[in-house]
């Protein structure tokens, strides 16, 4: 079962997220999401645990929970969303040359 944590303190670390899911049962894999050009985190990881029941036994005994100043945000995670592979795709309106128009 994979699990999104939320609201994590930007210091958080694997061993330590790793740490508090391990009381629920048996943790497969552990990812805090960091930026990719700065390095940092972005407050949030994934953790993944064989057994739905002890994902779900996870969930209700973290969700809420404060661990370094924040309050935890802990629920299922959701399918990633196709997001397209365009950069900005689509005609803009305003400004630019408008080729069909002969005009700015």
């Amino acid at each position: 079962m994979k699990i999104y944590v939320g609201n994590l303190s930007f210091d958080t670390t694997e061993d330590e997220l790793r740490a508090e899911f391990a009381a629920f049962g048996k943790v497969e894999s552990v990812s805090v999401i960091t930026d990719k050009y700065s390095g940092r985190a972005k407050g949030f990881a994934f953790v993944e645990m064989p057994s739905v029941s002890e994902g779900q036994a996870a969930i209700t005994g973290l969700n809420g929970k404060t661990i370094k100043d924040r309050t935890l945000n802990v629920s299922a995670a959701r399918p990633r969303e196709d997001r397209g592979g365009s950069y900005g795709g689509g005609r803009r309106s305003g400004g630019g040359f408008d080729r069909d128009r002969r005009r700015y």
